[in-house]
Formats: C-alpha cells, structure tokens, sequence
C-alpha cells in the first residue's frame, strides 16, 4: 500500500484564515524546538516585515502559507536556518515543502516588478502567478533543468571538483542545459566540456528538485567510450577515475548525485536498488 504523500502544493487564499506558516528571510528559514511550521495567526502577532504572503500547499493535511520577509529579524525563543542544513538533517517532508517555498520566495522577490516596463506587479489569485496589467504579461516562477551524469568504466566511476565544493568532495558531472537542447544532447556536451571525455550507452536514471534556487536536476548514468580527462579551466578543480572500492568523500545522501553512485555501487555487487529522494 502506498502512504500518502506528507507535502503536496496548492495556490492557497491567503485571505483565508487559520492554518500554519513557514517565514523566509535573507538567513533562510525561521524554526523553534518545534520545527519550521507555526501557526499563522501567531506570526501575525509578531508584526514581522512581510513583503508578500503566498499559500503554498498541505502538510499532513494542514494549509500552509508562507511569510516572505524584507530581511530576517531577530524572534524570541527562535533561530533562523538555511535550506541546506534542512536538506542534510531531520524530516525529508519538511526539506521538499521548505524547498517549494524556497523557490515561491524566489519568484516572489525576483518579480515584484515587470522586467518590461518596470511597473509593480500583483499576485493573480488561484495561480502561481505574478501579473503586468500594463504588458499583460504573466510571470511564474523560473525552473531551471539541468543534467547530472554518473560516467563509468567498468569497475571505476568519473568523479570531479568544483572550486565550490566542500575540501576533499567529489561529484558527478553536471551542467545547465541551453536553449534550444535536448536534456540529452546536454549531456554529451557538458562531460566533453568538462573532462574531455566521450560517453555511450546513455541511461535516465530520475529528477529531483534542487533549490538552489531553482534547478530540476535530471540524472543519468553514461558508459565511457573515450579520451583522456582534461579538467575544464575554472571550472573543474580536479576529475579523475575512482574504484569502486576507495572512493572520495562524496555529496550528501539525499542528493541525487549520490544516489547515482550508489545505484551504480547497487549494481556492481548485486545489491538492493536505493530508492532516490523526492
């Protein structure tokens, strides 16, 4: 039997009264002992600096809404935390919805005026939408596809660094797609223009939500066909084969960049397929 899903989104009234609330700010998202989630009527007590209110969807069945503030402020008895800690700790349920809201306080900030003609936007009700009465033209909020690939050679997986990284992590390949590219044909291109490697036997693996801020990650895995590995100047620190058997630090386990190498891990020895996040 399939459980019910914990976080699922909906454009909410946020004329309606009740429900609860999570409130982003610069320093990422509010939380007590309790968690994230508060009731709404007791933030609106606070007199906090809102910029904009959306409703974002259900958690367990409650609605939830979430406060976008013009910079974070100190609360009592609370602290303020970034989405990355909550991705690498605590509920999986509350990272997705916190995630959502991540991007809805994005897309909120981002487009409070037209990029046209410079006028004040407004929220169209019952849509994730801003509107431009002036150019009559809608805005949403951006998702940004990207491709990560796991490239492998037999017993060995490609792992590169980014400058960005973490001392001592390696990764999988990835990369933004461009206009008018397939998510495929983006493979192809970023692996050659990040290690000078060519690539077979291409293989979707899954997506998972990455916001930050707004990427839909999309995972495959690759066979090796050719080339000796060149890092990308500037963007790649370092790339190199890795056995199976001594391998790097590596991404956070509920990232799908790890989940690709412990599919591939799984398919070496015989194990259990893991399942992938989100």
């Amino acid at each position: 039997m399939t459980r019910p899903q914990r976080w699922t989104t909906a454009v909410l009234d946020v004329e309606a009264d009740g429900g609860l609330a999570v409130v982003q700010g610069d320093q990422g998202f509010l939380l007590d002992t309790n968690g994230a989630l508060f009731p709404r009527s007791w933030l609106r007590a606070l007199d906090l600096p809102v910029q904009s209110e959306h409703g974002i969807g259900y958690f367990d069945g409650e609605p939830v809404y979430l406060l976008v503030l013009q910079h974070s402020v100190a609360v009592e008895g609370c602290a303020w935390q970034g989405l990355r800690q909550f991705m690498l700790e605590g509920d999986f349920a509350v990272f997705q919805m916190l995630g959502y809201a991540a991007q809805v306080a994005t897309w909120a900030r981002e487009h409070r005026f037209c990029g046209a003609c410079g006028r004040a936007t407004v929220q169209i009700a019952g849509e994730r939408a801003m509107y431009c009465e002036h150019d009559n033209l809608r805005l949403y909020p951006r998702i940004s596809p990207s491709m990560i690939v796991l490239v492998t050679r037999g017993d060995e997986v490609l792992l590169a660094r980014s400058p960005r990284f973490v001392s001592g992590m390696y990764s999988a390949l990835a990369g933004f797609v461009e206009p008018g590219e397939s998510a495929e044909d983006c493979v192809h291109r970023e692996v050659m223009e990040e290690v000078q490697v060519r690539i077979k036997n291409l293989k979707y693996m899954g997506s998972q939500c990455w916001p930050f801020p707004h990427s839909m990650m999309l995972g495959f895995h690759a066979q090796y066909d050719g080339g000796d590995i060149v890092p990308q100047v500037d963007e790649i620190e370092d790339a190199r084969w890795f056995h199976i058997d001594d391998l790097p630090p590596l991404p956070a386990n509920r990232s799908i960049a790890r989940y690709l190498i412990e599919a591939y891990l799984a398919e070496r020895s015989g194990a259990p397929e893991p399942v992938l996040p989100g």
